[in-house]
């Protein structure tokens, strides 16, 4: 009693936690930011390497980013927690989600798209994953959740609010389908929104009070900058990453602690080869 479709009840949390979802009833309400410029040059030389290996299959970054997201919520659980109706859960699934254009013009659409990482993946496989979205997105084939918003999103203001707000209600009390869930990037364990793709920095992006997501991440464009190394100066390939996550799920060093694991996956990209649910010693 108490499971929702997709997740299990947290019958123990602490004290604490219990209360602030109550304080702090609302997601969009507990956002904390992060800032964090990673090193990776070593994912750059690995990603030079992967290509010249795999002449005939395209691998991008953010195929290795998805994956470095995926190692560290296997190893980071807590990451995997969301709360609603002021009760907290654990998702049974790991899944990763972004939102793409058909084409990279002013006019053209944006659909969801979501990876579910298994735990026996690895860069190899989820590249495979997420071009099969990218493919699908490009051949114009929407998914459930994209059709549903396409109908309901031209209604008029009266009928879309109503339906709104028994959507809402229904996804609080887990009444929703799974036919439109498992497609919603609002349901799922991390959103990734790759903004060096387009030459752009990372953002801070906020989360919503819709569905179960309680962390999303952006990635910068990768640059050469200074850094100071055992007090001499080296041009290393740095990434900033924005990272927007709901405070509740668990505290400050269970965050930092995660940001490390993470951190250390692209600085050993080798790492990202291993199974997904590889546990990852720092």
């Amino acid at each position: 009693m108490g499971d929702r479709k997709d997740a299990t009840l947290v019958r123990d949390i602490d004290g604490m936690h219990g209360l602030m979802a109550h304080v702090k009833p609302y997601r969009a309400d507990s956002d904390v930011y992060i800032n964090q410029k990673i090193d990776v040059t070593e994912l750059v030389k690995y990603y030079d390497k992967l290509k010249k290996d795999n002449p005939d299959i395209k691998y991008t970054y953010f195929h290795m980013f998805c994956t470095a997201f995926g190692k560290t919520v296997y190893n980071r659980p807590l990451l995997n927690r969301f709360v609603i109706n002021k009760k907290y859960y654990d998702r049974k699934d790991i899944t990763i989600s972004f939102v793409a254009k058909r084409e990279f013009t002013d006019e053209s659409e944006e659909n969801f798209s979501v990876i579910k990482v298994e735990k026996n993946d690895n860069i190899h496989t989820l590249r495979d994953k997420i071009s099969g979205q990218v493919k699908n997105i490009r051949s114009s084939k929407l998914n459930n959740a994209d059709k549903f918003m396409e109908i309901i999103g031209k209604l008029p203001k009266f009928f879309k609010s109503i339906i709104t707000f028994i959507i809402k209600f229904a996804d609080n009390h887990d009444l929703l389908p799974e036919s439109l869930t498992k497609d919603s990037i609002y349901h799922t364990s991390v959103i990734v929104s790759n903004l060096g793709s387009i030459n752009c920095g990372a953002i801070y992006h906020n989360l919503t009070d819709f569905g179960t997501n309680s962390i999303l991440i952006t990635m910068g464009e990768i640059k050469d900058e200074p850094i100071v190394i055992n007090g001499k100066v080296e041009i290393r390939k740095m990434c900033e990453f924005g990272v927007n996550l709901d405070e509740r799920i668990a505290d400050g060093f269970y965050f930092v602690k995660s940001l490390k694991v993470f951190e250390h996956i692209l600085q050993n990209p080798k790492l990202l080869e291993d199974d997904a649910n590889t546990k990852i010693e720092i």
